[in-house]
This record gives structure tokens, C-alpha cells and sequence, in this order.
């Protein structure tokens, strides 16, 4: 019984981390207030500014586009993983 216990213990130790990041995704829609393609970064309406990765295209975004962002919370940073235009 002992050794269940412990390696049930020892599964969620090892999960845990895993959690932690699927706990922290999250979308928003929102209209575009800055773009900076220098800095990989999105402002939106919301007052929140979203890191891009560095493959990410920022073809056709720009001020007044409203957007639906995937993000995750990594490090205090909100990090997209996808973006859609909402027409």
C-alpha cells in the first residue's frame, strides 16, 4: 500500500509543473492600440501588452484591428500563442 501511495505522490510531483502552464492559458478579444514589430510585442485595449514569438507575422495588424489573442501567462508575461482578425 505504501509503495502506491508513493508513486502516486511521485506521478504528481512530476505533473505538476505541466499544470501550471495549462492553468494559465487564457484568450481576449481586443482592439489593436500598438504594434511593435521591433520589440515582437502587441498592445491592446485592454491595457495589456502581449509578447510574440520570434517567427510570429504581424502582416495586416495594426492600431484598430480587432483581434481574439491565445495567450499563455509565462514569467509575468502574456506570451501568444495564436492571434485571429475579427472582421
Amino acid at each position: 500500500m505504501r509503495f502506491v501511495v508513493a508513486a502516486l505522490l511521485a506521478a504528481a510531483g512530476i505533473l505538476a509543473p505541466l499544470t501550471a502552464v495549462y492553468a494559465e492559458s487564457a484568450d481576449v478579444e481586443a482592439v489593436i492600440t500598438n504594434v511593435d514589430t521591433n520589440g515582437l510585442s502587441l498592445s491592446l485595449d485592454d491595457g495589456k501588452k502581449y509578447q510574440a514569438p520570434e517567427e510570429f507575422n504581424f502582416e495586416g495588424l495594426q492600431p484598430g484591428v480587432k483581434v481574439l489573442v491565445f495567450y499563455t501567462e509565462v514569467d509575468g508575461k502574456r506570451v501568444i500563442d495564436d492571434l485571429e482578425i475579427i472582421q
